[in-house]
């Protein structure tokens, strides 16, 4: 897959420019953790190391953000347990279930993660101002708006 010329952006479709404007992120995240030493992470390991220790979420909520399989989920979860990210373990109030939880080596690549997506949030507020900044994120929530009620049509087709 080639990235679009996002120079003549008025040429451009969104969702081509959606593409190639998340791989900043990726590329800042990537190279923060190589920064750290943490040269290991698997693809979408980010997205749930960092919303687990940055915004307190839950491993399942992140999998299922990602859109992937419950067979690529768990695939992913074990390895960033067999990589040393998340350590697994039984639920003390309910021992039935597992609890999944950062490691030391896990709170550190959300650090990393943080701190790159700081970072280029701070280069995109200098470049953007704050108007174009919060004018950005409106639309980004329109698209999510928009993307729940496909999903709500969706579950009532399928009902």
């Amino acid at each position: 897959m080639t990235t679009p010329d996002c120079s003549d952006h008025d040429d451009v479709p969104i969702p081509a420019l959606l593409r190639a404007s998340r791989v900043a992120y990726g590329h800042a995240i990537r190279g923060e953790l190589r920064r750290r030493g943490i040269d290991d992470m698997p693809r979408n390991g980010a997205a749930v190391i960092g919303g687990m220790g940055n915004h307190g979420l839950q491993p399942g909520v992140m999998v299922r953000q990602l859109g992937v399989s419950k067979q690529a989920a768990s695939q992913l979860i074990d390895t960033l347990v067999v990589r040393g990210y998340l350590v697994r373990e039984t639920d003390p109030e309910d021992r039935r279930r597992l609890k999944i939880s950062l490691t030391g080596r896990g709170q550190e690549a959300a650090e990393g993660v943080r701190a790159a997506v700081i970072a280029v949030d701070q280069e995109l507020a200098e470049m953007l101002g704050a108007a174009g900044v919060t004018g950005l994120r409106e639309g980004l929530v329109a698209l999510c708006d928009i993307r729940d009620r496909f999903e709500h049509e969706h579950e009532l087709d399928t009902a």
